[in-house]
């Protein structure tokens, strides 16, 4: 009889379930109960694999990650040590739907007649396929074994821009060299990964402004360099602590290879950032670049928003977090070595993904003497990122492309509601910290309008030849632009300090950056619509000349830079699921026990 009842109950708490649970007690499916989480794969950290909960928590879509020759292959051509990069970072980065990046540096000592990491590889102009030439049998067997793993974008080198003699360098050939290198890999690259991308080894512009357009000339001379697609698909650039230098920067690597007569390639940043030294849990003596951290939270998204107008393919923050560094070493990451502590800047870039990712070219960029707006078109609508550009606080008056809008806090993600009053915003700006020199402008907003603009293409345009953004006609009106409203200490810019002026592909004689200005703003500073193109008068909007669509150069066919939709099953039914499981056994236990015990 015990048997006969525990059956009739356990019939009953089926019917109950399924009366109760109709949708949450069948599992997930791929198509109907999933979470959807997008993933731009312009925004990028380095070596985001320490800390993947983390960089699944900003939307990270690319990362770099070491591959050190000397580790993979320590003692000879016959080591092949896979723990260096492990592939459970591979396989988590893929179901992340992260880009790997990977980098191939450090000469091992049994391969090169140099110093140790940064000598020149033995054999290096040898045929590739003589087994001799020790560095064609390394990047054709790296190139082969992880490209089955997911990797295809290889960087070839690190800042060779560096010379041997000056410290930090990391490769002590020519820049002849430096050639042979590139050339070899990329020939060995391509015969087992026709669809591998091969960048430059990422530069530092400051230790060489002039080493990259040397570089291209040689590259460009080379007769069998234009058959071969100059052996390289991807310009890399390394850039810190002051964002108004990218757009020279940024623009100098595209002029240099129209100087050289080489079709434009992308241009990536793949390191920028802003050390701090003030960080109370991390303290820091250094020798220059006081930064504190509300600074590098201001620099994260002053950085990207100049970086992706300028032209840049993609943007790579350096880096997630610092491992295997003492206390007291500089700590370059967004997150805490150790505690894995967020700090301000982790929030401050992950506001920024959630704001500008998705966005559409063309990109718009308004500047005037004392403020900087960055307009960007996203299919929900428009956002756009405002921040005083000098110490003395700015109000502005924004036109409204919107019967309302939002002010988002990039660090706290707190947002304010905002109405325009006569067709305009009155947004107020606090001023940077300067001390000396203002490394980068103050706090920055995003000022977002929920289906404002519309258009506008996720493949950039081609790029247009000229060496300056095209003018508009002369008699654009300029009546309807934000007006700068000077606070009560504000002063005008004396005479003889120039406003900045920027070119976005910067000739021979205009490489190096201007100074910022000076830290007081104009006493009155009337500027265009930003849904205006640039005029002949500063300040003016200006319209972002990008790179053609090679700018995704590691996107896979057809992808042309589309958002990466990553499943992820719903939780809450999961775990229903699994609870109904529970008791479903717990009853089948019970009436067995029952029957023996009769």
């Amino acid at each position: 009889m015990l048997f006969k009842k525990s059956l009739k109950l356990l019939l009953l708490f089926l019917l109950i379930g399924v009366w109760v649970w109709p949708e949450t007690a069948v599992p997930p499916t791929h198509a109907s109960n999933a979470q959807q989480t997008a993933v731009d794969p312009r925004f990028g950290a380095v070596e985001s694999f320490w800390a993947p909960g983390e960089a699944a928590e900003l939307g990270v879509g690319w990362e770099r990650i070491l591959f050190y020759w000397n580790e993979i292959q320590p003692n000879g051509p016959d080591d092949w040590n896979t723990l260096h990069v492990h592939e459970e970072w591979l396989a988590e980065a893929n179901a992340q739907g992260r880009t790997v990046v990977g980098l191939l540096k450090n000469t091992p000592n049994w391969a090169t007649e140099g110093e140790f990491a940064a000598g020149v590889p033995r054999g290096l102009y040898l045929p590739v396929d003589d087994p001799g030439n020790l560095w064609a049998n390394y990047a054709r067997r790296v190139a082969s074994y992880y490209s089955a793993r997911g990797v295809h974008n290889w960087i070839i080198w690190n800042e060779p821009d560096i010379a041997p003699d000056v410290y930090g360098h990391e490769f002590s050939g020519s820049m002849a060299d430096y050639y042979q290198l590139l050339k070899v890999a990329y020939t060995v690259i391509k015969q087992v990964d026709p669809n591998a991308k091969i960048h430059l080894g990422g530069m530092t512009y400051w230790h060489d402004p002039t080493w990259l357009g040397r570089f291209l000339q040689m590259v460009a001379a080379d007769p069998d360099a234009a058959a071969n697609n100059y052996y390289f698909d991807v310009i890399s650039l390394h850039i810190y602590f002051r964002p108004e230098t990218i757009p020279t920067i940024v623009g100098n690597a595209f002029a240099v290879q129209q100087q050289a007569g080489i079709p434009l390639k992308a241009v990536w940043i793949n390191e920028t950032n802003a050390r701090p030294s003030t960080d109370p849990e991390w303290p820091v003596e250094v020798q220059a670049f006081h930064i504190d951290l509300e600074q590098q939270a201001w620099y994260i998204v002053q950085a990207y928003a100049l970086g992706f107008y300028s032209g840049a393919g993609r943007i790579a923050v350096y880096k997630l977090i610092d491992i295997n560094i003492a206390p007291g070493e500089e700590s370059w990451g967004l997150i805490r070595p150790y505690d894995f502590s967020k700090r301000p800047a982790f929030y401050a870039y992950q506001n920024t993904i959630k704001y500008l990712a998705g966005f559409t070219y063309p990109i718009q960029r308004e500047q005037g003497g004392n403020y900087t707006i960055v307009r960007f078109d996203r299919p929900q609508g428009v956002t756009r990122v405002l921040w005083a550009r000098t110490a003395s606080s700015v109000t502005l008056n924004v036109p409204a492309l919107a019967d309302s809008g939002v002010l988002v806090d990039p660090i706290t993600g707190v947002e304010t509601p905002i109405a325009p009053t006569g067709g305009n915003y009155s947004i107020s700006l606090t001023g940077a910290r300067c001390t000396g020199e203002c490394y980068m402008g103050g706090a920055p907003v995003f000022l977002v309008e929920e289906g404002a603009g519309g258009g506008g293409s996720t493949t950039p345009p081609v790029v247009s030849q000229s060496n300056t953004p095209t003018p508009a006609p002369a008699d654009e009106s300029e009546s309807e632009g934000p007006t700068a409203v000077p606070t009560t200490n504000a002063t005008a810019i004396p005479t003889d300090i120039p406003a900045p002026t920027e070119t976005l592909f910067p000739t021979a004689t205009n490489m190096l950056p201007q100074p910022l200005p000076s830290n007081t703003p104009t006493a009155t500073n009337t500027a265009v619509s930003p849904t205006e193109t640039v005029t002949n008068e500063p300040p003016a909007t200006e319209v972002a000349i990008v790179p053609p669509a090679t700018a995704l150069a590691d996107a896979p066919a057809g992808d042309g830079g589309s958002l990466i939709v990553v499943e992820e099953p719903d939780s809450n039914n999961l775990g229903l699921w699994l609870l109904g499981g529970a008791g479903l056994v717990t009853l089948l236990g019970t009436a067995v026990w029952l029957r023996r015990s009769r």
